[in-house]
């Protein structure tokens, strides 16, 4: 979408109810911006430089405003998108580059109040029967309940491997940062930099097919959902607290973009000392990582398919049984 499409309107703090900006972890800290393009086996290095994260990256010029009218607005220069839903309509937008492994990383601050049966969906995903998807979907609630944070891995058009967890945190109050973290090893769900989940190439192992070949956009939609979001379907969508708002900042991404003449050639990347904030191209969990995952997996997850013999009474999938 064109940027005079949208108006671009300043929305300030007091706005967006921001009463503890200061407090996140991730404010005025240094992102980076690392673009490749792979082109058969081998990478060119296009652009690499240090921002402050407030200026890591700018709405118009990484994403495109898809659906929803003007339910979805950027505002204050770049730095801001807002998502709306009424009984309308909900809205949505798109990257414009796609993505071949990398580390994406966005900041939401989610529907606050009353926002039983609405879902906020921010994953990765390419097209086809056949595709591959990496979700965040945050389901809502009635005001007071937590929000479930529900997660799934899709390989070659099939899913069912979803995980779900509370937050440790109300997600409305402020902003926090959402990551994802995809490279040929491992794809992991980070929550303000605390690993959630891990999914791991195991497929010359188990045969369970790995995210490796399909470059994928980065998606986000805000959309009604009452038929299964909240308490699985019982409450519904209490039209009179609309509209339904989240909001987005600090999108940063060091990920591969793959040459249109070669899609899957940044599977064979390698990492070099001179790329700098490509460390995601190995990164898996040390000991600390783990450890902190036990910990959100004990007293945060609310739902594991691995878990489910009842959904699965003929066994488990194979990868739940490494």
């Amino acid at each position: 979408m064109e940027r005079g499409l949208v108006e671009d309107e300043i929305v300030t703090e007091d706005e967006i109810n921001e009463e503890a900006i200061n407090d996140d972890e991730n404010s005025g800290t240094i992102a980076r911006m690392v673009v490749f393009v792979g082109r058969r086996d081998k990478l060119i290095f296009l652009f690499a430089s240090s921002f402050m994260a407030a200026s890591a990256s700018n709405f118009y010029d990484d994403f495109d405003l898809t659906w929803g009218d003007q339910r979805a607005r950027i505002r204050n220069g770049g730095q801001l998108l807002t998502l709306s839903l009424d009984n309308s309509s909900g809205s949505g937008f798109q990257s414009k580059r796609e993505y071949l492994f990398g580390r994406i990383d966005m900041q939401l601050k989610l529907v606050s109040e009353n926002s039983a049966g609405t879902v906020t969906a921010y994953y990765l995903s390419s097209q086809g029967p056949t595709h591959d998807e990496i979700d965040f979907e945050f389901l809502g609630n009635v005001s007071g309940q937590p929000y479930i944070v529900h997660t799934n891995v899709f390989t070659q058009g099939k899913g069912n491997r979803e995980q779900q967890f509370y937050l440790w945190f109300d997600p409305t109050r402020n902003f926090h940062t959402y990551s994802i973290v995809w490279n040929p090893q491992n794809i992991i769900f980070f929550v303000d930099n605390k690993p959630i989940r891990v999914f791991k190439n195991e497929e010359a192992t188990t045969g369970v097919p790995y995210p490796k070949n399909q470059p994928m956009r980065i998606y986000s939609s805000l959309w009604n959902a009452d038929d299964w979001a909240t308490q699985g379907g019982l409450v519904k969508t209490d039209w009179s607290k609309a509209p339904f708002t989240a909001f987005y900042r600090n999108f940063n991404a060091n990920a591969c973009v793959p040459s249109s003449s070669s899609s899957s050639s940044c599977s064979s990347m390698t990492t070099s000392s001179v790329l700098s904030g490509a460390e995601w191209q190995t990164q898996g969990l040390d000991a600390a990582g783990r450890t902190r995952l036990r910990w959100v997996q004990k007293y945060y997850m609310v739902y594991n398919y691995c878990s489910d013999l009842k959904r699965f009474p003929q066994g488990l999938p194979p990868e739940c049984t490494r």
